[in-house]
């Protein structure tokens, strides 16, 4: 097979996962947690999963993702966490699943084995089980709802912190200083002895756990000023008026209903709106809102008789939708891709937030209009490179379908999530120091406190506006043409020596070139620039005996390159990309690339791809299904139509 019939084979195979509404979509698969929690939820709201066919499909998913160990990770390749397993184990007890079920006993006999068992859990699962009276609220580190009536001017104010980190907190915030728990009635008993043993038995023996850490668990020890702040914060909630608590839950419960109704009921992601719907019924049981957010749970599943019933962390139609056209436009298709292009162009120009939060916005959220989500929209948190990839996904496709305001407005979305050193955020800008980062209390993830700058992000953002530039006009082209100049001086100095982008949302160096490369190629980068050269000579020294290239996710977690011991698919097509964006069409090694996703193509089009290749918040690994599929075949479509320019 030439890589002419390896291409439009790809195409075949991408254009037939289009759905009806012009979208792609792949799941994005973590872990169970959100499951683990969903199932909490359900109980402790009096509305427990009791259907049979539903319960069987979430035990499948269980013990299709259960580890060697009979635990359950961070990650698809991840070893077992006690954090993780222990959610797991009380889901599959709230599900019916009995004590001596190898299910249930293995996951017990592993939690039993680490070092501190599940009293070590992270914060986070403590307050989890407190909700569920399976520890006690004097084991855990405070989360003083009361920061919440600071000034919001203040750097210690909530709304400094990135986005996600903050909905968590609101929720965290109202449950811990209501200190809230339900009881789960005959199984309480049961679940303690189960879980703790002989360890825990009295609030002060929890008290003395507090600070207890599994080292599987553990990514970030809590710092020195963490640590401080802690006491200090202990110390300060004793002398609290009960006056100022209750305003403090007050205000809490207030965010949480207006995130509730601007998102749709959808939430930010299920994280938090699990939390959310915990926080409603803490509130009223009948709280109004708490149906329509229990409901909004359901956009986040994922169920079919292979893998069961499944919960991701977010949605992808607009990421994967942008990426299918890229592909799609890279090379030359026929008269199929030219429909499937209109069809997702289509939908993209549907996606675009056109119209601002509704009255009353919740504090602390930006503006939104011209922006795209990751997903189609509906729970309306747009992001900058969302928004990049849509706007030179439909600037390329024939025939753009946006007017010109709106491509300005888009670009002035982009625009208002740029820092101050000239690289990009996704959801906002940067609002907190980087100092901050040293008072992560998750334990479990690096890097997720404030809005950072990032390569890959940057990258984006630079090809969006660029593509754009040409349907601009007035103050937003100045801006643009701004924003483009402070971007390119950042990713610049970015380049590490060896000649790598470091990234933080994909794995890992390999992506971070990739996305940086084309980004400055967009922003007027000529090919024979000393940076691109550095870049290829990289992009070159990482290839594999085989041709192919491959990266490992724990260069993640040690913020280093780290070759995989196989070539992959998805950072083989990065790799080629990234090579032919820095001129080198007819390089051998880039050839050599081509040679070998023609080789390992399946016969219906796709390509397997065996190792994580997405990431955020540092260790939480990510696969995304939908990109063996388009990564690959941009990248044959890509060369090919260099070559034929030559």
């Amino acid at each position: 097979m030439t890589a002419e019939q390896a291409h439009r084979l790809a195409l075949r195979h991408l254009t037939g996962l289009q759905r009806d509404d012009g979208s792609w979509e792949g799941e994005m698969v973590w872990n169970t947690m959100i499951l683990s929690q969903y199932v909490i939820v359900r109980h402790v709201v009096g509305r427990p999963v009791t259907d049979q066919a539903e319960r069987e499909d979430i035990l499948l998913h269980y013990r299709l993702t259960r580890t060697g160990e009979g635990g359950w990770g961070m990650h698809p390749e991840s070893g077992p966490y006690v954090f993780f397993t222990t959610l797991a184990y009380v889901a599959l007890r709230l599900l019916g699943v009995p004590p001596g079920d190898p299910l249930a006993a293995q996951a017990r006999a592993w939690l039993h084995r680490q070092p501190g068992g599940v009293q070590a859990i992270p914060t986070w699962g403590k307050l989890w089980l407190s909700l569920l009276g399976l520890y006690h609220y004097d084991g855990v580190n405070p989360f003083p709802p009361e920061l919440f009536l600071l000034p919001r001017a203040l750097p210690a104010h909530p709304d400094r912190l990135y986005c996600h980190t903050r909905a968590i907190y609101q929720a965290l915030a109202y449950l811990y200083g209501r200190r809230f728990h339900a009881d789960p009635g005959a199984l309480t008993a049961q679940l303690r002895t189960e879980l703790h043993g002989e360890r825990a038995k009295t609030p002060d023996a929890f008290a003395a756990c507090r600070d207890a850490l599994s080292p599987a668990d553990t990514h970030v020890a809590p710092s020195a000023p963490l640590r401080l702040l802690h006491r200090l914060l202990l110390g300060c909630e004793r002398a609290i008026p009960d006056g100022v608590r209750q305003r403090a839950l007050s205000r809490c419960l207030r965010r949480v209903v207006e995130e509730q109704r601007a998102t749709g009921h959808l939430a930010l992601s299920p994280v938090n709106g699990l939390l959310n719907c915990l926080v409603l019924f803490a509130a009223d049981p009948r709280h109004p809102e708490l149906g329509p957010s229990l409901a909004g749970l359901e956009y986040w599943r994922w169920r079919d008789p292979q893998e069961g019933i499944r919960y991701c962390g977010a949605r992808s139609h607009s990421w994967d939708t942008a990426f299918a056209l890229e592909a799609l436009t890279a090379g030359d298709g026929g008269a199929r891709v030219v429909h499937a292009v209109r069809a997702g162009a289509a939908f993209l120009s549907g996606a675009q937030l056109t119209e601002p939060l509704p009255a009353p916005a919740p504090e602390g959220r930006a503006p939104i209009t011209g922006g795209w989500c990751f997903s189609e929209g509906g729970h309306r948190w747009p992001v900058s490179d969302c928004t990049a990839e849509a706007l030179a996904a439909l600037a390329a496709a024939p025939g753009v379908p946006l007017p010109p305001a709106r491509m300005a407005a888009a670009a002035a979305f982009i625009l208002d999530r740029q820092n101050r050193d000239g690289g990009f955020g996704t959801y906002e800008a940067r609002r907190g120091p980087r100092l901050l980062e040293a008072l992560n209390p998750s334990e479990m993830y690096a890097r997720c406190m404030v809005e950072g700058s990032y390569a890959e992000c940057t990258g984006s953002a630079l090809t969006g506006l660029a593509r754009a530039m040409p349907y601009l006009g007035g103050g937003v082209r100045a801006r643009a043409r701004d924003g483009i100049r402070r971007g390119t001086r950042f990713l610049l100095r970015q380049q590490l020596p060896t000649g790598a982008f470091p990234a933080v949302w994909g794995v890992h160096h390999t992506y971070g070139t990739f996305m940086a490369v084309r980004g400055l190629r967009a922003a007027g980068l000529r090919p024979d620039a000393p940076e691109l050269g550095r870049a290829a000579a990289w992009v070159r020294g990482a290839r594999r005996p085989d041709g192919g290239w491959g990266e490992h996710y724990s260069g993640c977690l040690e913020r280093r390159h780290v070759a995989h011991p196989r070539s992959q698919p998805v950072m083989t097509a990065w790799a080629v990309l990234a090579l032919l964006f820095c001129g080198a069409v007819d390089d051998e090694v880039t050839a050599g690339g081509v040679e070998w996703l023609r080789r390992h193509q399946n016969a219906d089009g796709s390509w397997t791809q065996e190792a994580v290749t997405g990431v955020f918040f540092g260790t939480a690994m990510l696969h995304y299904r939908l990109y063996a599929a388009y990564f690959p075949a941009w990248a044959l479509g890509a060369y090919l139509r260099a070559r034929a320019a030559e």
